[in-house]
C-alpha cells in the first residue's frame, strides 16, 4: 500500500514554546512513526517573513527552531526535515499558482481580513501594515502543500482556511490542465491538544501569554508563579477543571500524578504549592531534551548538514513535481 505524505511547517518567528510542543511538535513527531505515513517536516522561514524583518533574529530562530525539533525526538532519517528557503521550486510554484488565483479569493483569508477590518475600524488606510507576502501567504502555503502531493495537513483550528485554499486552487488547476495536483486534505489537531497560556487565552506568540520550552528555571519559574489564580485559601476545595495551572500541569504528568493532583485540588491545596509542582514537572519532563538541544545549538554546522540533506531529499521530489507542472502549463 502506498504510504501518504504528512506535511506540516512551523515558522521561525520567535522561541518555541509549550503550545507548539503539544499541539503541533509532539503529534507531529508521532505522526512520523507511523508506518502508513511518509512525513515532511519543515522550517517556514519565508512564511516568517511577512512578520519577521530582522536577518541576525531569522538566523537564530531558524537554528534554534531546528534545534528544537531535533532535541525533541524527531528522527531526519525518518523524515524530510528541511529549511523552506532551501527549495526554490516552492517559490517558481507559488508565481504559476499566483497566475492561477482569482484576488476574490485571497480577498476572503482570514488574515488578511482581520487586519483590514481592524483598520476600517480605526479609522485609516484599510492596507496599513500589510504587505503583499502577507496578502498573498495562503498561496506560498499552497506551493508548500501541493509541491509535494501531501494528502494529509495537520493544522489547528485557525489554519483550516488554508488548507481550504489550497483544495480550491489544486482543484482549479486540475480542471484545467488535467489530473496534477493531490487534493489535500486537513487534520484537526484533538482540541485537548489546544494549551492554555497564562492569561486563560490560548498560548499564542501574538498573545505574549507563552512559556518557552527551553526556557531557564528562573525565567520558568518566574512566569509561572506570575500565573493568575482566585483568591481561595489553601484549606479550600478547588476545581481543576478550571485552573490554568492544572491544565498545564496534566500535560506533562502521567495518569497517576494527574489522578493524585485532582484529588488535592478537592481537598484543598496552596496555589504556591500547585506552582512549585507544575515548575518541577516541566523541568524533569524536558530535562533530557533540553540537554540535547544546547548541544545542536552549539553545533550549528550540524544542524546546516541535517538540513541540507533534508533539502536534498525534498528537490528529489519538487524538481519532478514541477517539471510535470510546466509542461502541463506549455513553458518546458
Amino acid at each position: 500500500m502506498q504510504k501518504k505524505v504528512a506535511l506540516t511547517g512551523i515558522k521561525p518567528t520567535g522561541e518555541l514554546h509549550l503550545g507548539n510542543y503539544i499541539g503541533a511538535i509532539k503529534p507531529a513527531i508521532e505522526l512520523s512513526k507511523a508506518p502508513q505515513f511518509s512525513s515532511i517536516y519543515f522550517i517556514a522561514d519565508y512564511h516568517a517573513l511577512t512578520a519577521l524583518k530582522n536577518g541576525p533574529k531569522m538566523k537564530e530562530y531558524i537554528y534554534k527552531s531546528a534545534a528544537t525539533w531535533l532535541a525533541l525526538g524527531l528522527d531526519p532519517e525518518q523524515v524530510i526535515f528541511y529549511k523552506q528557503s532551501d527549495i526554490p521550486e516552492i517559490f517558481e510554484l507559488s508565481w504559476i499558482l499566483s497566475c492561477h488565483t482569482s484576488k476574490g479569493l485571497l480577498n476572503r483569508a482570514h488574515a488578511y481580513k482581520s487586519i483590514r477590518d481592524k483598520n476600517i475600524e480605526a479609522g485609516i488606510d484599510p492596507d496599513t501594515d500589510i504587505n503583499m507576502g502577507l496578502y498573498t501567504y495562503p498561496i506560498l502555503m499552497t506551493a508548500d502543500i501541493l509541491l509535494f502531493h501531501s494528502n494529509v495537513i495537520p493544522v489547528g483550528k485557525d489554519q483550516i482556511q488554508h488548507v481550504e485554499i489550497a483544495r480550491d486552487i489544486a482543484q482549479s488547476f486540475n480542471s484545467l490542465y488535467g489530473e496534477t495536483f493531490t487534493i489535500p486534505e486537513y487534520q484537526i489537531a484533538d482540541q485537548s491538544s489546544v494549551l492554555i497560556g497564562v492569561d486563560g487565552r490560548k498560548m499564542s506568540k501574538s498573545y505574549n501569554n507563552t512559556l518557552p520550552i527551553f526556557s531557564d528555571s528562573k525565567t520558568l519559574k518566574n512566569i509561572i508563579f506570575k500565573i493568575k489564580t482566585n483568591s481561595l485559601p489553601p484549606e479550600a476545595p478547588k476545581d481543576p477543571d478550571d485552573s490554568i495551572l492544572f491544565s498545564l500541569y496534566k500535560e506533562f504528568s502521567d495518569e497517576s500524578q494527574v489522578h493524585k493532583m485532582r484529588e488535592r485540588f478537592y481537598k484543598g491545596i496552596a496555589w504556591g504549592d500547585v506552582k512549585k509542582e507544575l515548575l518541577a514537572t516541566i523541568e524533569d519532563y524536558f530535562r533530557d531534551s533540553r540537554n540535547k538541544y544546547f548541544e545542536y545549538l552549539n553545533d550549528t554546522a550540524y544542524l546546516d548538514s541535517i538540513l541540507k540533506t533534508g533539502a536534498q531529499k525534498a528537490r528529489e521530489i519538487a524538481s519532478k513535481s514541477l517539471k510535470d507542472i510546466k509542461n502541463k502549463i506549455g513553458t518546458v
